[in-house]
């Protein structure tokens, strides 16, 4: 049983950074913006001008693309902090447990 909790541990920051990217994959705001023919200059479009562009546009549905695309931006924020996070206590334990 302790085994596999020690495969858990080491795993945990791997399956929390896949997770976080496939967030990332999912916001695909750049795209959103370009099939309404809004003009960006980089495909990572920031958090601001998504919040701007969802006060101001009166299409419900861009307005609703944004709000998912902005929350799958911040779902992917937290699971790299998540993963960040998890770093050190799996350094610790491997220096304890082996």
């Amino acid at each position: 049983m302790e085994d596999y909790l020690i495969i858990l541990v080491i795993c945990a920051p791997i399956f929390l950074f896949i997770i976080g990217v496939v967030f990332r994959l999912l916001d695909n705001s750049a795209s959103i913006f370009l099939d309404n023919e809004i003009s960006i200059d980089s495909s990572y479009v920031s958090e601001d001008l998504i919040q701007a562009y969802i006060k101001q546009t009166e299409n419900d549905l861009l307005r609703k693309s944004l709000k998912r695309a902005l929350f799958f931006r911040k779902m992917h924020n937290l699971f790299m902090i998540l993963m960040v996070i998890s770093i050190p206590p799996v350094i610790i334990a491997m220096i304890i447990y082996f």
